[in-house]
């Protein structure tokens, strides 16, 4: 879930920088904050990767030398799932996130105190086209490793677009609630808008359909093609029905992060609200949750979900050291991009 969340602001600002965005600027060190925080995402996983380079991960059945001997769908994946290679890309991911995030960061504060803010703002933009081609890479390849092997099984070449959604869509519900945060406390008050959150609703909005859109997508697919290896997973997180288990879950995914959202944002008025829209990308932020939730505990628990305290805690915790290490990173810094050469159009930005 939080990873979902650092990668989608690294996307949220290297797309800002591909399409030349006028009305982000104001809320764009915040997303370059937030994305800087990749190092402290691979700290937070190293309990699980250390286990899996040690062959002693008891969540990747893929790590364990005796399963893979026993088991020859996993000795045909060998090749690509094995603790070496696992830990090569897993240094690859981290290492392009935090080298990509770290130049956006540095950059942006090299604009603040440059004479020709047009010269940094091209070299940005420049590297962005590139950079969202590593990005999609990395994800997609990162959502394979960490959450599609956790099922020995099971493979879909849509799971990376589908993770996608997640990180977007996550991005764009923290990004209002962070903005309502800082003008309590007097900083960009006057800065960001009405019209810039109402630009936020409308992409949580997008991407609550693109979510069901894709989900929708993959499960049709699978479930037509009825192949036993792709299937399977499906009908575990159907157990219990829409009553009970993991099926319960499933059904409140469908309901509480598609169909009430959907209602719930169509209205122009919700989106311009801060008390609404804040509502609602709690709402979002929670379901990604469960979400996340859907895809990673039918491993461990196939009865039905598992959820009680150390779950909680869990989740207090990684979230309070994520947002405690982009509010450090923050101390002393000007959180406006004062000398880009779009910031007076991104101050006088309107909905249409």
């Amino acid at each position: 879930w939080l990873l979902a969340l650092g990668l989608g602001a690294l996307f949220w600002v290297t797309l800002q920088n591909v399409v030349n965005a006028h009305r982000s600027i104001v809320l764009r060190r915040v997303g370059e904050l937030l994305a800087a925080q990749a190092p402290v995402l691979a700290l937070l996983a190293l309990p699980v990767v250390v286990p899996i380079f040690m062959s002693h991960s008891s969540i990747y059945a893929w790590s364990d030398a005796h399963e893979v001997q026993s088991e020859p769908l996993l000795q045909h994946k060998s090749p690509y799932l094995n603790p070496t290679f696992f830990l090569i890309r897993f240094i690859v991911y981290f290492g392009f996130w935090t080298l990509l995030s770290r130049y956006y960061l540095n950059s942006s504060l090299a604009q603040d105190a440059s004479k020709d803010g047009n010269s940094i703002m091209g070299k940005m933009r420049a590297i962005s086209g590139p950079a969202m081609i590593g990005w999609g890479l990395t994800m997609t390849f990162a959502a394979f490793d960490l959450l599609m092997s956790l099922d020995k099984m099971w493979f879909s070449t849509m799971f990376g677009v589908y993770f996608l959604a997640s990180c977007v869509l996550s991005i764009n519900s923290f990004l209002p609630l962070a903005a309502m945060w800082l003008r309590r406390r007097g900083v960009l008050a006057k800065s960001v808008t009405t019209e810039h959150y109402h630009d936020l609703g409308k992409m949580m909005f997008a991407f609550t359909i693109f979510w069901a859109y894709i989900g929708f997508s993959q499960f049709m697919l699978l479930w037509y093609a009825n192949i036993p290896e792709e299937t399977d997973w499906f009908k575990h997180r159907f157990v219990g029905g829409w009553f009970g288990g993991w099926g319960l879950l499933s059904a409140v995914l469908l309901f509480g992060h598609f169909v009430i959202p959907f209602f719930g944002l169509l209205s122009r008025h919700i989106k311009r609200r801060r008390p609404t829209l804040a509502f609602w990308a709690i709402w979002q932020l929670g379901m990604i949750y469960l979400d996340m939730y859907w895809l990673v505990m039918p491993n461990a628990d196939a009865a039905g979900p598992p959820f009680g305290l150390i779950d909680a805690a869990c989740l207090i915790g990684v979230l309070g050291v994520f947002i405690a290490g982009a509010a450090l990173r923050a101390k002393n810094l000007n959180l406006m991009p004062t000398n880009d050469p779009r910031l007076e159009k991104s101050l006088a930005f309107t909905n249409l």
